[in-house]
């Protein structure tokens, strides 16, 4: 049976205004009094209807993250950064899953503002600018997440693709690899494209280096699978001898199609390189090779943009913070543990 404020104040012997103080302005009620209310409470088990408070205050005390894929290990470790920051300040953080499919990052972007979270951080599928801007325009502050904006709409917290797509190309070439294949997609996400882009920019700098570009449809162990699968049925002449994997994911799902059933070694033969520096890249069979982001730091910031935009007051300059990647080598392109 729910326990309503009347109860308490009755037991308490105080008005149904003074245990709204206690709850939500303790410093303005006598010390005595808050115990007295602070042991009805208790003793009747009463516990406040806070969505009924957020409907009257007209926000939330929730945050709303969405996310391209909630499986892969990056976002799941930016998301424990982003919550960490949140409880700080009294808030949740309510997760999306867009999956890479802009139909559902639409669903989650309507359940948000319905339920009035104090703000939005987003990985969007592509460009949601348009309806980011509504949502903002509606009172909703919103942060882009692993995206550097294009414009100073929004806020951003992202690490430069580009240069880590570069990194990573360059790293396989000053280990002597000059045929290079570089698997990921759809294109049309963001990262995707920065990190193809800062491969192309590393190949043009060696004229005797090739990149062949393997788009996927997601960014998945499977599809990484079917990738190495098929690279695997090529002939030995007819492979790249070094693969830059768009994230790790990818990478680990080559790495399994390739030396399953096979003679192909990983380095020895093709090196392979992933993106993000996730938990399973150090544990894999042959250790990965990858280009780190701070995915928990990424979130926090995000969170402390967020707030500060929420807590302005008129015009807000938006801030644009963009990390540097770091490349992290390990056996699948150095040959050694």
């Amino acid at each position: 049976m729910t326990v309503s404020v009347r109860e308490v104040a009755a037991l308490a012997g105080v008005s149904v205004g003074t245990v709204s103080n206690v709850l939500n302005r303790p410093d303005k009620v006598a010390d005595a009094t808050v115990t007295r209310v602070r042991d009805a409470i208790e003793q009747l088990g009463f516990v406040r209807n806070d969505a009924a408070r957020q409907l009257r205050a007209g926000r939330s005390r929730s945050i709303g993250l969405v996310v391209l894929d909630a499986a892969n290990p990056f976002f799941t470790d930016l998301a424990r950064g982003a919550e960490a920051r949140a409880l700080k300040d009294g808030l949740a953080v309510l997760l999306g899953n867009s999956d890479e499919d802009a139909a559902r990052e639409a669903s989650y972007l309507d359940l948000f503002e319905e339920q009035r979270v104090a703000g939005l951080l987003i990985t969007p599928v592509g460009d949601a600018t348009a309806r980011l801007e509504r949502l903002r325009e509606r009172g909703t502050p919103t942060v882009l997440v692993d995206r550097q904006a294009e414009n100073s709409l929004f806020s951003s917290v992202a690490v430069d693709d580009v240069a880590g797509g570069h990194m990573a190309v360059a790293h396989l070439i000053e280990t002597g690899r000059t045929r290079i294949a570089f698997v990921g997609g759809p294109h049309g996400i963001r990262q995707v494209a920065d990190r193809l882009e800062g491969a192309r920019r590393a190949v043009a700098e060696h004229p005797d280096v090739t990149l062949e570009l393997i788009e996927t449809e997601s960014l998945t162990v499977l599809q990484g699978r079917a990738v190495g699968e098929a690279m695997r049925a090529r002939a030995e002449k007819d492979r790249p001898d070094a693969i830059f994997a768009a994230n790790d994911l990818l990478a680990v799902g080559l790495l399994q199609g390739l030396i399953m059933l096979s003679d192909i070694r990983v380095p020895q033969d093709i090196a392979l390189i992933g993106y993000d520096d996730i938990a399973f890249a150090s544990s894999s069979v042959v250790p990965l090779s990858s280009i780190r982001q701070p995915s928990e730091l990424i979130g926090s910031t995000a969170v402390d943009l967020l707030l500060r935009e929420a807590a302005s007051e008129g015009d807000f300059a938006h801030e644009h913070v963009v990390f540097q990647p770091e490349l992290v080598v390990r056996a699948s392109t150095a040959g050694v543990p």
